[in-house]
């Protein structure tokens, strides 16, 4: 191979720098690497470079990824610059907008190597081909008939997201007088009939969904797969009759003796404004999807205010948090731990809290799933350490001692390769000592990749940290995760403890847990107690370390100081 000829250029366009770091490693050897922090920057990027391929976050400041995508689409110049967009898991309803704006495929944070390798390479070798056919395709009626294998779905013959979105706001507004409904449904648990009745069965359930959902749709509306097992319809509302849509499709799946807890599921949205994006009616059918998904006496729901209001406020929330985070809106709070057997205060779990100038005190609840999804998180987590390590360094220099306090560590940190000597570099530059801030990680961060995770834990504990697993219990635990998995502490969840004085199941469990981690040499923490009734039980077992309301709420740096000072005894590693 002639080592000279130059390589394909992409172009790497996320805000956060960690993500264009860990992307940019991945591809180094295949293409020369150029980075942007938003669209406008990689506006001016394309105009002057032959760039090849994007890989593309969708939000950004100054000009998000939406944008950027309308402004390319629009010029001949770089219509055809394949776009692979940067997304979430569960972020469907972006993925709908991108598809609908030509995104050419999806990687998922966080990232797997081997897959995102491989959906850029079939995503450049498809573009190829696709050259390769025009280029080989002389005759009209041949580049007819490719344009209308492009319009429908190969599996089903259903019209693929982007045409249905095109049909469907085509159908509606001939006749903007009329309602209308858009249904967005897919099958719960789908992968379950691939792995356990073989893709071939998969399929077939796909095109008879598809065959009936078309039949439906014949001659009233519009039937189109958006992806996998996702479909959707347009019709007017006055034909709508879910009820025989569930029914119809549920004797599908029994004709095909999959297991009837194999179900469809579909959300609804009526359309008050048909010149609105069909891709956004699409989104707010899903939204009410993922709702009808955690009912249990129909298997449809329909969008309404609500879910419109908890819309507009992930969208705000999107909007402000990295002005909100430059600004100085987030800050920490601490609650502390306390061993009852001395009364003494252990440790500090430090919390991150929001508080807005317009909507006040913003819910960690509210927005850590947000972060999650689109990867802010990374820099919350940065923010909580740097404001840990300097509370700890105020409290060594004041008090001459120092009290640990543990922090979280979110999944998405496990991908950087410099994890480990971030937090290393901030212990040094505060002059602090690895035991003093403790590491807290979830079950799902060991789910996600355990070799990984398992390895940067050893590395931290080489360092002098501990390790504690939060949540214990509320997710995948298992005896697999305790053995393979060398934390320092378990982190008990706290709805083990829900009515506990009166559910012997859940006193077992509690009591068996701790005494196995005892076995282990492990240290159990029991976190979320707020009754007399629960610290008693919890007594009787042996347990003496304690987070809860019931000896302190989450406080403030300054309230926290206040506490400490009147504590005496300091608490080394």
């Amino acid at each position: 191979m002639n080592e000279n000829l130059q390589k394909p250029l992409m172009l790497i366009v996320d805000d956060v720098e960690i993500n264009r770091v860990i992307l940019a490693q991945f591809f180094k050897d295949d293409y020369e690497i150029c980075e942007a922090s938003n669209g406008e920057e990689a506006l001016l990027f394309v105009e002057d470079h032959p760039v090849s391929v994007i890989l593309l976050d969708l939000v950004m400041p100054i000009m998000d990824g939406f944008e950027l995508m309308t402004r390319l689409k629009r010029d001949d110049r770089f219509r055809d610059i394949p776009v692979i967009v940067t997304t979430a898991r569960n972020e469907d309803d972006n993925e709908v907008r991108a598809m609908e704006l030509g995104a050419a495929d999806f990687i998922s944070k966080p990232y797997n190597p081997t897959v995102v390798r491989s959906r850029v390479k079939n995503v450049v070798s498809r573009l190829e081909n696709e050259w390769r056919k025009l280029e080989q395709t002389a005759q009209s009626q041949a580049i007819f008939d490719m344009h209308r294998r492009i319009e429908m779905d190969s599996l089903t013959n259903l019209y693929d997201r982007e045409n249905f979105c095109q049909k469907a706001a085509s159908f509606m507004q001939r006749d903007a007088t009329k309602k209308y409904v858009v249904v967005y449904l897919d099958v719960n648990f789908f992968k379950v009939v691939n792995d356990l009745f073989g893709v071939e069965t998969g399929n077939l359930l796909l095109r008879s969904a598809a065959a009936f959902l078309q039949n439906v749709a014949s001659g009233v509306g519009v039937a189109g797969r958006l992806e996998a097992d996702h479909f959707a319809l347009c019709l007017p509302a006055d034909a709508l009759n879910i009820d025989a849509i569930i029914q119809g499709l549920d004797g599908i799946v029994q004709s095909l003796n999959i297991p009837q807890n194999i179900r469809f599921y579909a959300g609804i949205y009526p359309v008050a404004n048909v010149f609105l994006a069909v891709s956004q009616m699409c989104n707010r059918a899903h939204t009410a999807l993922s709702v009808a998904k955690g009912l249990y006496s129909t298997r449809y729901a329909w969008y309404d205010d609500k879910m419109r209001d908890d819309e507009v406020e992930e969208h705000l929330i999107l909007r402000d948090m990295a002005g909100a985070l430059a600004s100085g809106q987030f800050s920490i709070n601490i609650q502390p731990i306390i061993n009852i057997e001395t009364s003494e205060d252990i440790c500090g779990e430090v919390l991150v809290r929001w508080y807005h100038p317009l909507k006040e005190f913003i819910p960690p609840t509210r927005f850590i799933p947000i972060f999650e999804k689109n990867g802010f998180v990374a820099q919350i987590d940065r923010f909580v350490w740097e404001e840990a390590c300097k509370l700890l360094a105020y409290e060594k220099e004041t008090f001459d001692r120092v009290i640990p306090v543990s922090v979280n560590l979110s999944r998405l940190n496990f991908y950087d390769e410099k994890l480990v000597e971030y937090i290393l570099g901030l212990i040094q530059k505060y002059k602090l000592e690895p035991w003093m801030l403790r590491l807290e990680i979830t079950e799902s961060a060991y789910t996600d990749n355990m070799h990984l995770l398992i390895d940067t834990v050893a590395h931290f504990q080489k360092e002098g940290f501990k390790i504690l697993m939060d949540d214990f219990g509320s997710g995948y635990s298992s005896l697999n995760m305790l053995r393979n998995m060398p934390v320092d502490i378990l982190k008990l969840d706290m709805r083990f403890l829900d009515n506990i004085q009166h559910d012997s199941r859940a006193r077992a469990i509690v009591k068996n847990v701790v005494n196995l981690a005892k076995d282990i040499d492990m240290d159990v923490i029991i976190e979320g107690v707020e009754t007399k009734e629960q610290l008693d039980f919890l007594t009787s077992i042996g347990c003496k370390n304690i987070q809860g309301f019931y000896f302190a709420h989450p406080m403030t740096k300054e309230d926290y100081l206040d506490r400490l000072s009147s504590k005496s005894k300091p608490v080394n590693s």
